[in-house]
């Protein structure tokens, strides 16, 4: 029996969907894109569970470039760390300027900035000079603020050395790729669901 979907192969895999019986390729492709698959399709939850190879190595390869950002902090600055990395690669650029990974360094720089002269006892809040960076900069200021409201000054501490390594992290990723926004990039692709 050929499958009804391509009319080249032959139809092997019985489609719930479809009500009938399709080919492996026309599964694979069309998945949810053509064809309306149920949650409970053998097929679905079986792709779900175990990605392609390509898609294995990429995720590998993404743990491998966080995973030294996060060596060395606390249980409590490896979680601003990621708190602060879901914001930004939850950050919407605007339609003029797309956030680079040199704005994210600038933001963050300038959050921990503040943070560390507001532990010496000075008021001051530093400001990155792009304006991409700036928008950045105040969403990173409101989760700082909100996070230590309650927590006081040893989690201010925590959360500037989060912001350095932050910093760190997307200085190294602009050297790599100036003007990209390979960081942002890494962040979403490990911190966002699909």
């Amino acid at each position: 029996m050929v499958c009804p979907l391509c009319g080249q192969r032959k139809a092997k895999r019985a489609c719930p969907a479809l009500g009938q019986q399709i080919c492996a390729v026309c599964c694979g492709t069309k998945r949810i894109v053509e064809i309306k698959c149920p949650p409970d399709c053998i097929y679905l939850t079986t792709a779900r569970t175990h990605p392609p190879a390509v898609v294995q190595r990429q995720q590998e390869h993404d743990r491998a470039n966080l995973l030294p950002s996060l060596a060395g902090l606390s249980e409590r600055q490896a979680r601003l760390f990621l708190m602060f990395g879901a914001l930004i690669s939850r950050h919407q650029s605007d339609a003029l300027r797309k956030l680079t990974d040199e704005d994210i360094g600038q933001a963050a720089e300038a959050q921990a900035a503040t943070l560390e002269t507001a532990a010496r006892g000075i008021v001051y809040e530093h400001r990155p000079s792009s304006a991409p960076a700036e928008r950045l900069s105040t969403e990173l200021r409101a989760l700082v603020t909100e996070v230590t409201r309650e927590g006081g000054s040893p989690l201010e501490r925590d959360a500037a050395i989060a912001l350095r390594r932050v910093e760190a992290a997307a200085k190294e990723s602009a050297k790599a790729q100036p003007g990209g926004n390979v960081f942002q990039q890494l962040l979403i692709r490990v911190l966002l669901p699909a």
